[in-house]
């Protein structure tokens, strides 16, 4: 006679099943976030492409005309690699901005709430959703430039790497703060009219902060963005208008205290789970 297969030994009560990380929840969660954005990617891929190219043809042709340089490199090469950065970073906002918002409007927030994952799991995998989007945005841009045959040549790929993934991951976590915070979708675009898109084009995107009255180079030295931007032209020029080792702390402290601040809010479960 056969012997029974024995069966497997139950945990005893207390005993955590899962007692480090939950891999197979979080690679759920986080493949969920890239196949939503991913479904309608002619919407959240490829029209943001053709918006960032669409500045670059008008701004040229406005200001680039008679060979105009600026910081020793032709216009339209400076302003290529601020124009990738700023469509990252605005797409990893509208990413993580939409994930937890139309959860609570719908009624599916439980979806991100019920599965055994642990905040910071939650947290990372929606924000690792978005900064996946930034770099599918990011890379379409740039193929889009070379082929328009604008020198998009890489000459330091770290900052390149660096701020791009610390100015996306910035914007991922500010987006999970709207859509914490946010109760409907004016709210959300309120925060994206009035608070993404000022500061993104007021940062240096278009032009150097040397040229702008002292006053105004030290308002900018306060913006976030403006270090993402520069860094991330440092990384294809060789040539920044700030400190790159400033901004280097300067993105590593802001994405850490809107990681903390977002942590803090999700275990909470501020406006989420009441």
């Amino acid at each position: 006679m056969s012997e029974q297969p024995k069966s497997r030994a139950l945990p005893r009560p207390g005993e955590p099943v899962i007692p480090f990380v939950n891999w197979g929840g979080f690679r759920t969660l986080y493949i969920k976030e890239v196949r939503r954005f991913f479904k309608v990617q002619l919407q959240t891929i490829w029209a943001p492409a053709i918006t960032t190219l669409l500045f670059l043809v008008i701004f040229t042709v406005a200001l680039g005309r008679g060979d105009r340089e600026i910081l020793g490199v032709p216009f339209n090469t400076f302003l290529a690699p601020g124009l990738i950065v700023m469509g990252m970073i605005q797409n990893a906002f509208a990413n993580s901005s939409f994930s937890l918002l139309v959860g609570k409007i719908q009624g599916t927030i439980v979806d991100y709430l019920m599965p055994p994952l642990s905040t910071l799991e939650m947290l990372i995998a929606i924000v690792g959703g978005a900064i996946t989007r930034a770099i599918c945005v990011g890379v379409t841009v740039w193929v889009a430039m070379w082929l328009w045959g604008i020198d998009v040549s890489i000459h330091h790929a770290w900052a390149v790497l660096y701020f791009g993934l610390m100015g996306s991951a910035m914007l991922a976590f500010f987006g999970v703060l709207t859509s914490i915070w946010a109760e409907k979708f004016d709210h959300a675009a309120a925060v994206t009219n009035f608070v993404v898109q000022p500061l993104a084009l007021l940062s240096g995107t278009f032009y150097t902060i040397e040229r702008l009255d002292p006053m105004f180079q030290t308002v900018s030295e306060f913006n976030p963005f403006f270090y993402v931007i520069s860094g991330f032209r440092y990384g294809f020029i060789g040539v920044a208008d700030s400190h790159v080792t400033t901004g280097i702390f300067v993105m590593l402290g802001v994405n850490v205290a809107l990681c903390a601040l977002c942590y803090g809010l999700l275990s909470r479960g501020w406006k989420i789970k009441n």
